[in-house]
């Protein structure tokens, strides 16, 4: 069963007693609102981009995005960029697949971010979304929808981070912020590490 997340909203990642997740999918998928027009409605093609930042408590390890397809460790892997996207509600786009059991021990979190690479606002984005899925067993456990729009280009999306006991939980955040690149969001991550 899915758990729709509010802005902020925890959600731990165990399946149930004695389960443990082990390969989770950060989707994301939108769609370019139509404009209208003196010649009617049109749709410009935008691109979003999603990353994934590793972090060793608060400091930057690794990055996963578009140039950057794996970690250096292989536990998280993004499966390629797509310039238009189109999905929206339903599927992903562009995906990012976190192998849990093998994140390094030194990495306590993993940020997920997007960004509007061809720098259209999220007010140009319809049916975005966030989400996460047990890739094992095809099952979402949760989704993050991007409403409102926005005059924003970026948003830090949600993070997964060691719970302490061993187990993954996932955070919503939904930030809005400004920015083509990932690099861009690095002050606006800061305040939720």
């Amino acid at each position: 069963m899915s758990v729709n997340l509010a802005k902020g909203q925890r959600v731990s990642l165990q399946k149930g007693p004695g389960e443990t997740l082990t390969v989770v999918r950060m989707g994301l998928g939108w769609r370019a609102a139509p404009r209208r027009g003196l010649f009617g409605s049109r749709t410009r093609h935008i691109d979003l981009d999603a990353s994934a930042l590793l972090y060793a408590e608060r400091t930057p390890s690794d990055v996963v995005f578009f140039q950057h397809l794996e970690s250096s460790d292989g536990s998280v892997r993004h499966t390629g960029d797509n310039l238009v996207g189109g999905a929206g509600a339903g599927e992903d786009d562009e995906a990012i697949l976190v192998d849990l059991a093998h994140v390094p021990p030194h990495i306590t979190q993993v940020v997920f971010t997007v960004s509007s690479y061809t720098g259209q606002t999220f007010a140009e984005v319809q049916n975005a979304h966030c989400r996460l899925v047990d890739e094992s067993t095809g099952v979402e456990l949760a989704r993050y929808e991007l409403t409102g729009g926005g005059p924003h280009t970026g948003q830090v999306m949600a993070k997964v981070f060691r719970d302490g006991n061993g187990g993954w939980e996932m955070q919503a955040i939904g930030a809005p912020a400004k920015g083509r690149t990932f690099q861009d969001l690095l002050p606006v991550i800061e305040p939720f590490l």
